[in-house]
């Protein structure tokens, strides 16, 4: 069983979102996908100030076994990236909800309340 914290919100492609209280999200892998993925060897980072819609490639994880697209939850212009996955991708295993990717602001609120929540998202993985 995967952990997958109430508090959070989820793309059916496995990212999870927190919106923070600036109203900035913050985006990570679930920790479904990173069990899914195996050990993870590599993140590409996106670059601050980049704009995204909703749904776009923004990065790669890579593991052992695949990599994989990490995909905007929301649309928005990226602000922050998490540059310690440069030198230890490993965090995304060990922490995954605290092991953040990217950092947006959002440019349509709304598109959270789109996501899945923590019960929507447990069906959607089997769960």
């Amino acid at each position: 069983m995967s952990h997958i914290p109430a508090e959070l919100r989820y793309a059916d492609t496995h990212e999870w979102a927190r919106r923070e209280s600036d109203g900035t999200i913050t985006v990570g892998i679930s920790d479904h996908a990173q069990k899914a993925l195996g050990d993870v060897v590599f993140v590409e980072l996106v670059n601050v100030g980049k704009v995204f819609e909703a749904g776009e490639a923004a990065g790669v994880v890579e593991s052992v076994k695949a990599a994989t697209d990490v995909y905007t939850p929301v649309g928005g212009e990226v602000i922050a990236v998490n540059e310690e996955l440069s030198e230890t991708p490993e965090l995304l295993n060990e922490e995954p909800y605290d092991s953040w990717i990217f950092k947006l602001k959002p440019s349509d609120r709304s598109e959270f309340e789109r996501l899945l929540d923590a019960a929507g998202y447990k069906a959607a993985i089997g769960e």
